[in-house]
């Protein structure tokens, strides 16, 4: 059964089905965002009519929110390929999306910006703004320590049964392809019903942040799976702490969609700077042990 699961697994993340979900995503994130920025220009030049109401389809420099949407998709599926692999190259992932979700924040709240305050800081959303900069700048240079440790740890000779372990972990990876999927339609559905009730362009929004929120909710539960796997095929002690401290990482990843402003940055920010101790002190016992 592990077997025919790994099969399936290598079939269906094969080079060349990423190739064309790559090629089906670089074409869908360009027409996302000609037809974003189409809506927005017809509506200003009142070609059309959808209202002022919200700056998401207001203001040319929202369009670029759409394509980073469809990109980060895109991520999490290359996240759930790399899962199997190993908990350091999937936490890794995790931490590219988020730094990506934080970015693409960013272009959603550019329009907000209030330009004409004597004090920039008076601002709610130039404030949150500028902290999101700030934000992004350290987790880039988080993550570049995070990978340049990654590429010096000294591996050890493979365990026993390594390559059913490996097996094991595809077929998590497998079930995770399609709840995605039901995640994703169950938020069109949310998204129309919440905007037929208020307005379209901020559901969106909301809803697109309830999708990352139960995912990562659901890969939590993923990597306590694998966790618990692991236990079969390893007894080494820093091996063991590694895997935990990674799980802490996407606990504090999932806790930073339940809060707002500063928290929200700063439990993201721990996230990767704990993540980055875990493995260089990983790193150093690998050596001696």
């Amino acid at each position: 059964m592990i077997k025919v699961g790994s099969r399936i697994f290598d079939r269906f993340f094969s080079e060349k089905n990423r190739k064309k979900i790559e090629s089906i995503t670089i074409w869908s994130a360009t027409i996302g965002f000609i037809f974003h920025l189409s809506i927005v220009l017809l509506n200003k030049y009142s070609i059309i009519d959808i209202g002022n109401e919200s700056l998401f389809l207001t203001n040319p420099i929202s369009a670029i929110y759409t394509p980073f949407s469809i990109i980060l998709y895109y991520e999490i599926f290359l996240l759930i390929f790399f899962l199997p692999r190993s908990f350091t190259t999937s936490i890794l992932k995790q931490f590219e999306i988020i730094s990506l979700i934080i970015i693409r924040r960013i272009f959603y709240d550019i329009p907000r910006l209030d330009l004409e305050l004597d004090n920039w800081f008076q601002s709610s959303e130039n404030l949150q703004i500028t902290y999101d900069l700030v934000c992004i700048l350290i987790l880039f240079f988080l993550i570049y320590l995070f990978n340049y440790v990654k590429s010096n740890i000294q591996y050890k000779k493979e365990e026993k049964n390594i390559d059913k372990f490996i097996d094991s972990k595809k077929i998590i990876s497998l079930i995770l392809i399609p709840v995605m999927i039901v995640i994703f339609i169950n938020g069109i559905f949310n998204w129309y019903n919440i905007g037929v009730e208020t307005n379209f362009a901020s559901s969106f929004y909301y809803v697109n942040e309830i999708f990352y929120n139960t995912f990562f909710s659901i890969l939590i539960i993923a990597d306590v799976f694998i966790l618990l796997l692991s236990f079969l095929y390893t007894e080494r002690y820093s091996q063991i702490m590694r895997n935990t401290g990674f799980i802490i990482c996407t606990i504090l990843i999932r806790l930073s969609f339940s809060s707002t402003g500063l928290t929200n940055l700063l439990l993201i920010i721990s996230s990767v700077l704990f993540g980055l101790l875990i493995l260089k002190i990983y790193s150093l016992m690998s050596r001696i042990e």
